[in-house]
């Protein structure tokens, strides 16, 4: 057994993920909350600007990754930007990047609960959600590796699913080039509301830098698994979007509840509708799987610096995860999936995840030379990127992510105020 493996303390967790199972970790996060659940509010927003608003969303989330990747190799902890902000700006800083994690990311969870739910059985959708929450939190419970290798499975399974949607769309007659054109619906303030939604389906490299503890030499494996998880992600997603423009055209896939399933029934495939229904539930549960995942290791490293529950520390001395951490992280998210909605959802995530990369790409910057900082342009590209996708955002969104953000400063100064008097 490896020296790394042996210098695990009892509140430490144990690092046996290679660069192979953090970029699956990653995919399965990405790939599942985008493809299926964020194409068609972005189509309604940006028109049809949504390759546009696809492209500026995948420039935006490549400064986030090179500025987490190279944070994370610097700092390869549990906890993601919370410890860079941390780290690199200070306290508050750090504290505000991981409140506004954990409670987007709760947001996210629900959401692809609840997405589980309405394809498995529309009807019951909430039930399937609670259902689907306590069986993912006990996968986590017992060891990410056991996680891991789910995820990989659920990401070949969706990897199928979309690879036959994008030769279906194309080579099953109605397909028409002329669709993908940028016309003059496609609006400015659009486009870029458009790349905030679709930003909620980029954030799954997160994942990989949360977990830092966890991973075998952290240093290459982190800056490596990282751009190649994006990367994929990238290729799929704009694979998918052409596909399915040139078949639904901007306006129908605006209104599709279930977009990929009425691509391929409009392409007259309608024999494969039933396979998509079942490769978005699959995407989802990755989803779900990962997020749960990524919440509990940035609610470990907050509780360790008491500003959670210091118990929500404990980690499990035979599974080596932070059980406490899980288990509340998997009752909260499922009291939200049995009494929320999906779409509510996606917009109060999407600004408290852009918040979270706002904080990493201004910790990046700070980084010397010596330490491995990105290329200057990019942490500053990713700030003002992350700063104006979130206040696109529609106009709930972004109240309600700067209610929740005002909220998490006022109670961190109230604990301050008390530890100084």
């Amino acid at each position: 057994m490896g020296t790394s493996a042996q210098a695990t303390g009892p509140e430490e967790l144990r690092r046996h993920l290679g660069v192979f199972d953090a970029v699956v970790i990653g995919l399965g996060s990405m790939i599942g909350a985008g493809v299926f659940a964020a194409l068609a509010p972005a189509a309604g927003a940006a028109g049809s600007g949504l390759l546009v608003g696809l492209a500026l969303a995948g420039v935006v989330a490549y400064c986030n990754a090179t500025s987490s990747a190279r944070l994370a190799a610097r700092y390869p902890q549990s906890g993601g930007t919370y410890v860079y902000g941390r780290e690199r700006l200070g306290e508050l800083w750090g504290y505000l990047a991981g409140w506004g994690f954990v409670v987007g990311k709760t947001a996210s969870c629900a959401a692809m609960a609840l997405t589980v739910g309405s394809y498995v059985w529309p009807q019951q959708a909430h039930a399937v959600a609670v259902a689907a929450v306590v069986a993912l939190t006990a996968v986590n419970y017992v060891g990410v590796q056991k996680a891991a290798w789910l995820t990989r499975v659920i990401v070949a399974v969706v990897l199928a699913v979309l690879a036959a949607v994008v030769v279906a769309c194309p080579t099953g007659g109605g397909a028409d080039a002329g669709r993908w054109a940028v016309g003059a619906d496609a609006g400015f303030h659009g486009v870029l509301q458009a790349a905030g939604l679709l930003f909620f389906a980029f954030a799954g490299y997160a994942r990989i830098a949360t977990l830092g503890e966890e991973v075998r030499d952290p240093q290459r494996t982190i800056p490596r698994a990282i751009p190649l998880a994006l990367g994929i992600t990238l290729a799929v997603y704009a694979a998918v979007a052409l596909a399915v423009l040139a078949v639904l055209g901007p306006e129908r896939l605006a209104h599709a509840t279930a977009p990929l399933a009425d691509a391929v029934r409009a392409a007259g495939v309608p024999g494969l509708a039933p396979v998509v229904r079942v490769g978005a539930a699959v995407a989802a549960l990755g989803s779900l799987l990962a997020l749960i995942l990524g919440v509990s290791r940035t609610t470990l490293a907050m509780a360790r610096d008491r500003h959670l529950p210091p118990g929500l520390a404990a980690v499990h001395p035979r599974f080596a995860v932070p059980h406490r951490a899980e288990l509340t992280v998997g009752a909260v998210v499922a009291v939200v999936a049995a009494v929320g909605d999906v779409r509510g959802a996606i917009g109060f995530s999407s600004f408290g995840v852009l918040a979270y990369y706002a904080v990493a790409n201004a910790s990046a910057w700070t980084l010397t030379a010596e330490e491995g900082r990105p290329p200057r342009g990019v942490p500053l590209i990713g700030l003002a990127g992350c700063l104006v996708l979130a206040f696109a955002l529609p106009a709930a969104s972004v109240l309600w992510g700067v209610v929740v953000l005002a909220l998490g400063a006022a109670a961190y100064g109230v604990r301050r105020a008390g530890g100084s008097g």
